[in-house]
């Protein structure tokens, strides 16, 4: 399964990509998408969707994992992420991707173990996850990847449960 992980935002959106076999999780790639800080609103979110678009055609993946919005103390950043999710999620929507959503105590629950893990954490074991040589970069990107990986450990997971893997 090829995971494509998702932090949105609207002027930086990180993605990774990372697959999933027998043999554990494997990165494809992983970096940011950006738009122009002086640009409206609207060109802005167009702009990210015609990059994600591209971005789908080019890594194939199997499924998208992306970051709820939690609560943000600041409005305006909390309403710019929201319309950056729905751009994200009209791109899969119209790849015919399957998405799961996670929030970010879920995320960092399966990536450290612990939900309230600071991001420097978070990063460290990313990077130990998919055997990096440097901790992934910036932290949109880092973020994406970790999604990821918590959608493949949650996938996982299920597939046992389903599968009989696990006697309850």
């Amino acid at each position: 399964m090829r995971i494509l992980g998702i932090d949105p935002g609207t002027a930086t959106t990180g993605y990774g990509l990372i697959e999933t076999g027998r043999e554990g999780m494997r990165l494809h790639g992983y970096g940011c998408l950006r738009t122009r800080a002086g640009d409206p609103l609207p060109l802005r979110l167009a702009s990210l969707y015609e990059q994600l678009t591209a971005l789908i055609r080019e890594m194939e993946p199997s499924s998208m994992a992306i970051e709820e919005l939690f609560f943000n103390k600041n409005v305006r950043t909390a309403l710019s992420v929201g319309q950056a999710r729905g751009v994200v999620l009209l791109a899969a929507a119209h790849a015919r991707l399957p998405v799961v959503e996670y929030t970010p105590l879920q995320v960092k629950q399966a990536v450290t173990g612990y939900g309230r893990a600071p991001k420097d954490q978070v990063q460290r074991m990313v990077q130990a996850i998919l055997k990096l040589p440097e901790l992934p970069a910036p932290d949109d990107a880092a973020d994406a990847l970790a999604v990821a990986v918590c959608h493949a450990a949650y996938q996982s997971f299920r597939d046992q449960v389903e599968g009989g893997g696990f006697f309850c």
